[in-house]
């Protein structure tokens, strides 16, 4: 079974390019979108109305910096204070270039952060290239870990 990809963003517009770029990349993890960081830790958490999820981490998760509600940062944290989640790869997918959230995301335990391309071409390379690498090369810790 694959393991799905968590995308926590709020911009529909890069929602969308997200979900295409994934697509064009033949990728076949099922892609789960989520608009806000209170919603990604429900989803994580298996609560509310993601309760009866099945009980598997996503590959990856997509996430973005600056969402409503609780923050990317905020919703690292929690990742990875939480011994069923920590060992999640969580890639911050961020508009921002300020070197303090750089900073601050690797003091939470961040895999990698990724500027958001402007350029369109470059928004969907850089996707595909995320993708690739996290679902598909990347040896995720077992299942039950």
């Amino acid at each position: 079974m694959l393991r799905p990809i968590l995308l926590v963003e709020d911009n529909l517009d890069d929602i969308e390019l997200t979900l295409i770029a994934l697509e064009k990349s033949r990728i076949a993890n099922p892609v789960v979108s989520v608009r806000d960081g209170v919603e990604a830790l429900d989803y994580l958490r298996r609560e509310g109305e993601w309760a009866g999820r099945e009980k598997i981490n996503p590959a990856v998760i997509l996430l973005d910096k600056k969402l409503p509600r609780l923050d990317g940062h905020e919703v690292l944290a929690a990742i990875r204070e939480s011994e069923e989640l920590r060992r999640i790869p969580v890639v911050m997918l961020t508009a921002s270039r300020e070197e303090k959230d750089l900073l601050r995301s690797y003091d939470l335990g961040v895999n990698a952060y990724v500027v958001k391309p402007v350029e369109f071409d470059d928004f969907m390379g850089a996707i595909n290239d995320l993708g690739m690498f996290w679902a598909v090369l990347n040896e995720p810790p077992p299942f039950g870990a």
